[in-house]
């Protein structure tokens, strides 16, 4: 299967460093210098007085002229400005694997969106607590790996599914995995990590939050996708939706609208890191 890739010939550089004059003159200088015709070009600043500054670019660049590039602009230019970056080919796809339980909807929007071309990745595989959605990675020809999480056996669970995952991926994304993941598995991952749930949170928390929204009367469902963080659902956030409902809608109902929206919203914050438009900032994100 063809996985999404960017646009062939472009590379992505990000930055966040402290705000002063003269950043976008040193970075375009570089690129020009180093043969490279900038194609795309996003900037923001918290602060221009003491703040944060953060830049996007695209830019194109024969690849006999690629060597040594990132060596170059970290000696010439990232250093001098005390600047956080990283350069990637656009036309290498992110490497997604994704775990679930036992929700189907977030994993197989994720898997059509990847067969259509649509997601700018390539999903390398699937993993379960549960053995339910095997099948389903299956339609997408995608490796389906169940790994059990017993009560008292968790750091075992961890440990295999970070056999499975080690060297393996750019991203892992939680599609409805409804285990917490410790901070020592985060640590020993090294990629960054995409949970998505309702946006209740902090009310309705626990089981049936459906339900509970229902006896409240609530107006609107929702849902947050956020960077995972050893603080359980308190990571940065990449994207946000809301729907309206009314009396009339059941807790199905309200299952169902919600389900609709977790995944659309999860399928655009992976988009978005995929095509490298995060930038983390604390715990907040700059989405370009």
């Amino acid at each position: 299967m063809t996985a999404g890739a960017g646009q062939p010939g472009l590379l992505r550089l990000l930055i966040s460093c402290p705000d002063r004059p003269g950043i976008v003159a040193a970075v375009s200088r570089f690129l020009f210098e180093a043969g490279a015709n900038i194609v795309r070009s996003d900037q923001y600043s918290t602060d221009p007085k003491g703040g944060t500054f953060f830049l996007r670019m695209e830019f194109a660049l024969a690849s006999e002229k690629r060597e040594g590039l990132g060596e170059r602009f970290g000696l010439k230019v990232a250093e001098p400005l005390s600047m956080r970056w990283r350069l990637w080919d656009a036309a290498r796809p992110k490497r997604v694997s994704v775990l679930v339980s036992r929700y189907d909807h977030c994993l197989l929007d994720l898997l059509w969106r990847w067969r259509r071309g649509q997601l700018e990745g390539e999903i390398v595989m699937v993993i379960s607590n549960h053995p339910d959605r095997r099948e389903d990675a299956g339609l997408f020809d995608v490796p389906y790996h169940h790994v059990p999480v017993e009560k008292e056996r968790k750091a075992e669970a961890e440990a295999r599914m970070l056999e499975l995952l080690d060297g393996s991926c750019d991203l892992v994304v939680l599609a409805r995995y409804m285990q917490i993941l410790s901070g020592e598995f985060l640590d020993r991952l090294a990629v960054p990590v995409i949970n998505i749930h309702h946006s209740f949170l902090p009310a309705f928390a626990g089981a049936n939050p459906y339900r509970q929204a229902k006896e409240r009367g609530v107006k609107l469902v929702g849902a947050t996708a956020h960077y995972v963080t050893e603080e359980l659902d308190a990571g940065p956030i990449i994207e946000q939706d809301v729907m309206r409902v009314s009396h009339r809608d059941d807790v199905v109902a309200l299952a169902q609208l919600g389900a609709d929206v977790e995944r659309l919203v999860l399928a655009r914050a992976v988009q978005a890191h995929c095509e490298d438009r995060v930038l983390r900032h604390g715990n907040t994100t700059v989405v370009f």
